[in-house]
C-alpha cells in the first residue's frame, strides 16, 4: 500500500478523494480493510467500522478496527475507529455521527460488513437465516438510511452534496450459490435496495452503486480454497482484496459523477458492468391462456431464450 499523499502548500491533501470523508463498514479485515487503506491513500479521511467478530459473527473485539486506523495514521492519513453494531439503529446513527464529529462532513459510505453461516437449505435453521440477513441486508439499510437523512438535510439547506454509496453484493446474489441460501438471498436483496435508493436519492446529490467482488477473505478462502489460493512468488495475486478497491475508491469519489444505479463485478484485473433483468422472448395471446396453452408458449419462449448462467456450486 503506498503512502498517503502529501499535502499541498495550501494544506489540501492530494488524491482522487482529497477533502472527502468516507465511512467503511466491516473494515477491520479483508475487503473492507483494503478499501479503507485505498481511500486514505487517495486523500480521504476514513471512519473504520468493525465489530471484530469471528467469521460466523460470534464475539467482538475493538482490535481489528483500531489496527487499520493505526495503519492509516502510520502512513500519514487521518482515520478514526467505530466499533458500534451497524445492524442497530443506535449503531448506524453513531456511525454517521462519528464522521461528522471527527471530520465535520460525510461524503461516501462503503457498506461492506458481513459474515457467513453456510448450510444446505434443509439444514439451515432460522437463527442462521436471520443472522446473515441481519448483517448483510439490514447492515446495509441502516447506515444508508442514516447517511441519506443527513444528505437530504444538507440538500434542503442548499448544500447539495456529491455523496456516494458503494454497496457490496456478490456473485451469489447474482446467480445463487449452493449451500448459501441465506447469503445469496441477502446479497440479491442488496442489489434491489441499491436500485431503489439510487432512484430515490439522486435528487439530493446521492449516487449509489453496488459491486459484486471476488477476493480472498475469511469468507472465501476456505469455501473456495482452490480458486482463492495465493500465487507463487512474483506472480500476480489475482484474488488479493486490494484488486477490488480501486473501483470502490473511484465510485466513492466526485470523479464518478453520473454513475448511479449500476452493478459491477470486480475481481483480479477485470471490471464488468452487470446487465440485470431485461425482457427476453415474449408471447401475447391477447386473451387468457389455458394452462396447456401457457405451457406450450413457455416452452417455445424458453427455447428461444438465452440459457441462465449456472448457480455457483451446482453440478
Amino acid at each position: 500500500m503506498p503512502g498517503i499523499p502529501t499535502e499541498s502548500p495550501t494544506g489540501d491533501r492530494k488524491g482522487i478523494c482529497a477533502g472527502r470523508v468516507a465511512v467503511v463498514t466491516g473494515a477491520g479485515r479483508g475487503l473492507g480493510r483494503a478499501h479503507a487503506l485505498a481511500l486514505a491513500a487517495e486523500g480521504a479521511d476514513v471512519v473504520v467500522n468493525d465489530l471484530g467478530v469471528a467469521a460466523d459473527g460470534a464475539g467482538s473485539s475493538a482490535g481489528p478496527a483500531q489496527q487499520v486506523v493505526e495503519e492509516i495514521r502510520g502512513l500519514g492519513g487521518r482515520a478514526v475507529a467505530h466499533t458500534g453494531d451497524i445492524t442497530t439503529t443506535d449503531g448506524a446513527a453513531s456511525l454517521v455521527a462519528a464522521a461528522l464529529d471527527s471530520f465535520g462532513r460525510l461524503d461516501a459510505l462503503v457498506n461492506n460488513a458481513g459474515f457467513l453461516r453456510d448450510r444446505m437449505l434443509v439444514n439451515l435453521d432460522e437463527d442462521d437465516w436471520d443472522a446473515v440477513l441481519r448483517v448483510h441486508l439490514k447492515g446495509h439499510f441502516l447506515p444508508l438510511r442514516h447517511a441519506a437523512a443527513h444528505w437530504r438535510a444538507e440538500a434542503k439547506a442548499g448544500r447539495t452534496p456529491q455523496a456516494r454509496v458503494v454497496n457490496t453484493s456478490s456473485g451469489a446474489g447474482l446467480l445463487g450459490s449452493v449451500g448459501q441460501g441465506n447469503y445469496s438471498a441477502a446479497k440479491a436483496g442488496i442489489i434491489g435496495l441499491t436500485l431503489v435508493a439510487a432512484a430515490e436519492l439522486g435528487r439530493y446529490g446521492v449516487q449509489l452503486n453496488a459491486i459484486a467482488p471476488a477476493a480472498r477473505t475469511r469468507m472465501t478462502e476456505q469455501t473456495f480454497a482452490a480458486t482463492m489460493a495465493a500465487p507463487g512468488a512474483g506472480e500476480f495475486d489475482a484474488m488479493a482484496p486490494e484488486n477490488v478497491s480501486p473501483l470502490v475508491v473511484w465510485l466513492s469519489s466526485a470523479a464518478s459523477d453520473g454513475v448511479t444505479g449500476r452493478v459491477f463485478e470486480a475481481e483480479a484485473g477485470r471490471i464488468t458492468v452487470m446487465e440485470g433483468w431485461r425482457p427476453g422472448p415474449t408471447a401475447d395471446k391477447g386473451a387468457r391462456w389455458t394452462p396447456a396453452e401457457a405451457g406450450e408458449a413457455a416452452r417455445r419462449l424458453l427455447a428461444a431464450a438465452e440459457p441462465p448462467q449456472p448457480v455457483y456450486g451446482a453440478r
